[in-house]
């Protein structure tokens, strides 16, 4: 019996957007079989996909994902901000019909997490965001005073790039009977506790259990849970740009608490 899939179309999106989620999924599945859909066919503005039927999502299912994203993580990539293999340049993060740019490394090798973190991912949505109007004249101090501090190497703990799922909030999971899924990447190496800020962002179920079975698969570096608003930074900031709303003061707030 032919596998049921599901054709999604991106007809708003930038052309090759396609092409990037499906080299995310494929690396992803790369590291565990089976942790996402497999990609039957792409194109530039669609990809066919392994149809996925939802199943509740149980305190056993999310200890299992724990479990499954660490090891998509310990799998690593080449660099902080490297893309996902086959894939070459810059990609995109956000939501389909309007995905902002996701500058990666493809040259530097050696870039510590503090450095690609304050150059590609707050001062580029900074300065996005300040092309786009979103940020005021002094809005800005906060998130350039951590992005400083993340260059001189005060947030780097030694651990090695991962292999980051990059938009992983609750919307991108799906838990089948035969396990759970991660859905829509913006993959590319980076640290991992960034993955777990975003599941934590939106609110995952059982995210405690997820957590646990994540730390018992793979020991955090101590003091994790006082990083993770400094992980939600960039999240946060792409929102304001997005969205406006709250998203540019909850993140001032975060800011604030690392400058």
């Amino acid at each position: 019996m032919p596998m049921p899939t599901f054709r999604k179309d991106l007809p708003h999106a930038p052309v090759g957007y396609a092409r990037w989620e499906a080299t995310g999924l494929r690396w992803l599945g790369a590291a565990y079989a089976g942790c996402v859909p497999a990609v039957t066919e792409v194109g530039d503005r669609h990809l066919t996909m392994a149809r996925l039927t939802p199943a509740p999502a149980t305190p056993a299912a999310a200890e299992e994902l724990g479990r499954i994203l660490a090891a998509v993580h310990d799998a690593g990539a080449a660099a902080y901000g490297a893309p996902p293999d086959g894939w070459s340049g810059d990609g995109w993060l956000g939501p389909a019909d309007e995905p902002l740019p996701l500058p990666l490394n493809t040259t530097r090798p050696d870039l510590t997490w503090g450095v690609f973190w304050a150059d590609l991912r707050i001062d580029a949505v900074l300065d996005l965001g300040w092309r786009r109007r979103t940020w005021r004249e002094g809005d800005l101090a906060p998130f350039r005073a951590v992005a400083d501090r993340a260059r001189k190497g005060d947030f780097d703990d030694g651990d090695s790039p991962a292999r980051l799922h990059g938009d992983l909030w609750s919307g991108n999971l799906v838990f089948t009977a035969e396990g759970p899924r991660m859905i829509d990447p913006a993959a590319y190496g980076g640290h991992r506790e960034s993955d777990l800020a975003m599941l934590a962002l939106f609110g995952a179920p059982h995210l405690p259990r997820i957590l646990a079975a994540y730390a018992e698969a793979h020991p955090l570096t101590d003091g994790w849970r006082d990083r993770v608003a400094l992980h939600q930074l960039h999240p946060l900031l792409l929102h304001a740009v997005l969205f406006g709303g709250g998203y540019a003061a909850t993140a001032r707030s975060a800011a604030l608490r690392y400058a």
